[in-house]
């Protein structure tokens, strides 16, 4: 049976082609970074011995070489460490384990996802297997999507596997974690990963309460009390050895006066999230103990007030960094500052001041990559930080929120903000931090 094809439809028929075109463009671009990003590896681990190091490290060079490479691949391509470790290690599989998902990526096959997918579930497949695993999934890498593709990797890999699905769970079962991602809106997004069986339990805990309070007069739907009770039950729950009623973390909140005094609609800042509106940020300054209340100046930005219930200036100093940098200060680390080291940039030993430009967040594998390889920094006005790798290239990170300091103009930090505000000098009564 002859199909007839009209002109229109012909024509984005060929526009389809060009899609799928340019999609096997962007696969050979994976497999030609993947290639350069081992040979670059390779290079760094031949080299090791005989680069320039810090006399003091207490790392083998080895060591060293290994996460100066991996921060700095992170910091060139824009992407958290783990990611970048992550991509150095599907480089290395693909160049040395499954030739024949490089290949296939190369011809424009396969993309880049589905080679993900391969790899991801052919790290564990015994050695003797690997070629066998490969085959079998790589016609179906061709023709399934990347979700199709996993479940049947995973059940191939299943067969294949040494370990027992038991002794599995309890390693997966170690790294479990949870992490908090912002939203549009004013809205966030929490994640958990635990166990399954755990997960189902706490939804279907959640179902339930949220069915039995289903009525007539109840105008949220059964998603909206479901997540209602998900809220309550973390905000106010009880833990299973009776700790938890009420505790609530200690948040600081940054509200332009105008905006609390009702005069204007400016957002306020939530620390960890951002711009929050202006009726949740004068609720949350007039009436939550648990949030510190930072008050700047409508028109310099100089920080009027943090907090004036605590007296002692190193612990003013402390919060007032903390609500500056908000995450780790390392170029491209997202960990939040309050689990992290305050830094000293230039070092104390080396007669560097304990003072708020001198002073920057740092997580203890960010510190110690400082502290152990060849990764320098100085601190700009503004507490802006320009990084160089130990290969001599620079790399600048912003403080979140930029707040005026006396001696600093408001706006100092602000990339791409228009021209800074004139600052005058601080109040009697007034302190930066």
């Amino acid at each position: 049976m002859t199909t007839s094809v009209s002109t229109s439809q012909a024509q984005l028929g060929s526009r389809f082609d060009a899609i799928a075109a340019v999609d096997r463009s962007l696969a050979r671009g994976f497999a030609q970074r993947a290639d350069l990003i081992d040979d670059a590896r390779r290079f760094s681990e031949a080299t090791a011995a005989s680069a320039p190091r810090n006399t003091s490290s207490r790392w083998d060079p080895d060591e060293i070489a290994r996460r100066e490479f991996s921060s700095e691949l992170a910091c060139t391509l824009r992407i958290p460490a783990p990611t970048a470790e992550g991509l150095i290690a599907e480089s290395r599989a693909l160049a040395e384990d499954l030739p024949g998902t490089r290949a296939a990526l190369q011809a424009g096959e396969i993309s880049y996802r589905h080679a993900q997918v391969i790899i991801g579930q052919a790290l564990s497949v015994p050695a003797a297997a690997l070629s066998d695993f490969e085959e079998a999934l790589l016609p179906a890498a061709r023709a399934l999507t990347a979700a199709k593709l996993k479940h049947k990797a995973r059940v191939l890999r299943e067969r294949l596997h040494p370990e027992s699905i038991t002794a599995r769970r309890e390693k997966s079962f170690a790294e479990r974690t949870s992490w908090v991602q912002a939203e549009p809106d004013g809205m966030a997004t929490l994640s958990l990963t635990t166990s399954a069986d755990v997960v189902h339990a706490i939804f279907a805990r959640a179902n339930d309460a949220a069915r039995s309070l289903q009525g007539p007069g109840e105008p949220r739907s059964p998603t909206q009390m479901r997540t209602d009770v998900m809220t309550d039950l973390l905000i106010d729950g009880v833990t299973p050895s009776g700790i938890g009623t009420g505790i609530r973390a200690t948040v600081q909140i940054m509200v332009p006066v105008m905006t609390l005094l009702g005069h204007s609609e400016e957002p306020g800042y939530l620390e960890g999230y951002g711009p929050i509106d202006p009726d949740t940020a004068r609720d949350l300054a007039s009436r939550a103990p648990s949030f510190t209340r930072i008050l700047v100046h409508p028109e310099t930005g100089v920080v009027l007030s943090v907090g004036r219930t605590r007296y002692k200036v190193t612990k003013e100093l402390r919060r007032f960094l903390r609500l500056r940098d908000e995450t780790c200060r390392f170029a491209g680390c997202n960990q939040p500052a309050r689990g992290a080291d305050l830094d000293h940039t230039h070092e104390w030993q080396d007669l560097g001041q304990t003072a708020h430009d001198n002073l920057a967040h740092l997580c203890p594998g960010c510190h110690a990559l400082k502290t152990e390889t060849g990764w320098t920094v100085k601190q700009e006005p503004g507490g802006i930080l320009t990084w160089h790798s130990p290969t001599g290239r620079p790399f600048v990170t912003e403080p979140a929120t930029p707040i005026a300091t006396p001696g600093a103009p408001a706006g100092a930090s602000r990339a791409g903000a228009g021209p800074p505000r004139p600052a005058r000098p601080p109040l009697p009564d007034e302190a930066p931090f």
